[in-house]
């Protein structure tokens, strides 16, 4: 899985900006993942998982606080914002990253295909490093920015059924 920022600064929330309280419409960000709609069930939800892991260890305050339940155990925080997980066919995808990836305040995580076809790290990462960007195919991606960025970016994709 490779993580790209488009411009140098950061793509996260401000504490200020951060409001538990607001339904998620409301967030300035907005995150979508997508993933390539062929995919079976099982390598489909490993895809989201992985590039949802880059998103929230890249991305500031897309995590709420820890839900505590009413005998004391802690539940980990979730995104506070949402996140849609969407569906495209594999050259959809492809052109939502590249519109993502270009465009300034956006970030992206992508889940290649080698990723699920080593299964030792350094291995996908030669294999990665060995096929030209444009012949990438892509299991899943991850996007946050502003939001009507993100909505032109994936137009009017499916929800992953």
């Amino acid at each position: 899985m490779s993580a790209e920022t488009t411009e140098p600064a950061a793509v996260g929330f401000a504490r200020d900006e951060i409001d538990q309280d607001a339904p998620t419409r409301a967030a300035r960000l907005k995150w979508v993942v997508v993933v390539d709609e062929g995919l079976p069930a099982g390598r489909a939800v490993n895809a989201a998982v992985c590039v949802a892991a880059a998103t929230s260890d890249a991305v500031g305050g897309i995590l709420g606080d820890a839900a505590v339940d009413a005998d004391g155990a802690a539940h980990p925080g979730l995104p506070w914002a949402g996140c849609t997980v969407l569906a495209a066919d594999p050259a959809t995808l492809r052109a939502v990253r590249a519109k993502a990836a270009s465009s300034a305040g956006t970030f992206v995580a992508d889940m290649p295909a080698a990723a699920q076809h080593t299964r030792v790290y350094s291995e996908y990462l030669s294999s990665v490093g060995e096929t030209a960007a444009e012949a990438l195919d892509y299991c899943a991606v991850s996007v946050v920015g502003p939001r009507n960025r993100v909505d032109r970016i994936v137009r009017k994709l499916p929800l992953m059924p």
